[in-house]
């Protein structure tokens, strides 16, 4: 019987925390402002939509799908301009939101790994 990154993580409660975190520090951090930029002034709607999918990413229940269809990431980041400053960004706050919420190391190495495949994926500009 496998365990998914879910389930090691904590659970929906967890990957709420993981989310907040990464939120709050996007909006607090100087080095964040290029890609705070990119989001709406009221991040309530990213923060959900985060969760969502990240629950479903980790293999928990599908919830983003349920609600909004397949999540076809790079389609819905299209209109935004991503490149490396906006990626590494966006991975600075992750990976701090990973050290401080994620207690175990390896699945924190393997979470920071796959969200840095992700983030690289998201990029639709030069530079």
């Amino acid at each position: 019987m496998s365990t998914t990154h879910f389930e090691v993580i904590g659970g929906e409660a967890k990957v709420r925390a993981l989310v907040d975190r990464f939120y709050d520090l996007m909006e607090t951090k100087p080095e964040a402002a290029g890609i705070l930029a990119l989001h709406p002034p009221d991040l309530q709607s990213s923060r959900e939509k985060l969760y969502l999918f990240l629950v479903g990413w980790l293999g928990g229940p599908p919830l983003y799908v349920q609600k909004y269809g397949h999540p076809r990431l790079r389609a819905r980041h299209l209109p935004f301009p991503i490149g490396e400053a906006e990626r590494d960004q966006w991975l600075l706050c992750m990976k701090q939101a990973l050290d401080e919420v994620v207690e175990l190391e390896q699945l924190r190495g393997q979470l920071y790994q796959a969200f840095m495949s992700l983030a690289d994926f998201m990029r639709n500009k030069e530079g």
